[in-house]
């Protein structure tokens, strides 16, 4: 019963897909109202977490940054559907990537790369990159815990094939991209690395936002195994609809480095992109459900 309704759900929003960008947008402007004001979608998570992450901020301070990121929010949600139709072109229009000659000098060079990112601006999008790698000698891929639902877990891997990237399951990030070494094989990989550790992960705090906090640190353990490179995406939003993303050098050879510097400069520049605007990042997430002293 669940995936023949999520099935009706699909081709509902493959209708929606196929609407310009232009009446998408009206359409987000209108979804705000009810997600904010009468759902009121995770309102106190998101208002918490901006609280205590920006305790200088008045009230009224945090209430409009907090409407802020509904507003962004639904604009993910519309430009999230819209990668059901959307042309290659038009994505090249509306992402635009600073420096792609430092991944391409990368590859050029038989490194293996790993993109480090977090849940800002719109990470949906950030699969594009793929564009820049030739997919007959790199393989892309990105990193994703598998949703419950059998319907909608096929469907968003579905979604985040359109660039060629193939969703490698959490719990096989090891065993896959070891594989693909022992194979010689070339990757990309993408690391959505600013989600809340599981309580058997909890190995490395910093201070992050104000609050102790747990990071993961599966991407710079495996990136030593295979001696990869790894970059920082530094994603802006220019304008509704458009985005720019900057490669960051975080190392060029992972071997190289000591335990958790890795995760400490993706973290600091995490913060520095959120700080610099925060409502582009999900704060709906319960990202401090961990206490240190409690672990």
């Amino acid at each position: 019963m669940d995936s023949f309704l999520f099935n009706i759900l699909k081709w509902w929003l493959y209708t929606l897909a196929i609407l310009p960008f232009r009446v998408l947008y009206v359409i987000s402007d209108i979804l705000f109202y009810p997600l904010y004001y009468v759902i009121r979608y995770r309102r106190k998570v998101v208002r918490a977490n901006l609280t205590s992450c920006f305790p200088e901020k008045t009230l009224r301070e945090i209430k409009a940054l907090e409407k802020q990121f509904y507003h962004h929010f639904c604009d993910y949600i519309i430009e999230t559907v819209k990668l059901m139709h959307v042309s290659d072109q038009e994505m090249d229009r509306r992402i635009r990537y600073t420096n792609p000659d430092i991944l391409q000098d990368l590859l050029k060079n038989g490194k293996s790369v790993f993109l480090m990112l977090g849940h800002y601006g719109n990470w949906e999008w950030i699969t594009s990159v793929m564009r820049l790698i030739d997919e007959k000698t790199v393989f892309g891929g990105q990193i994703y815990r598998p949703l419950r639902n059998k319907a909608a877990d096929h469907f968003f891997l579905e979604l985040r094939k359109r660039f060629n990237s193939t969703g490698i399951p959490k719990n096989d990030t090891l065993r896959e991209i070891l594989s693909l070494h022992r194979d010689k094989r070339q990757m990309v990989i993408g690391f959505i690395a600013d989600q809340t550790p599981s309580r058997n992960n909890l190995h490395y705090w910093t201070m992050f936002l104000n609050r102790e906090t747990p990071v993961l640190t599966g991407a710079e353990k495996i990136a030593r195994k295979i001696n990869a490179a790894i970059l920082f995406v530094d994603m802006k939003k220019v304008k509704r609809g458009y985005y720019e993303a900057t490669f960051k050098t975080i190392t060029e050879n992972a071997k190289e480095t000591s335990d958790f510097e890795i995760t400490e400069k993706y973290i600091r520049q995490m913060e520095l992109s959120i700080l610099d605007a925060p409502q582009y990042w999900l704060w709906t997430h319960k990202r401090w459900k961990h206490k240190k002293n409690a672990e």
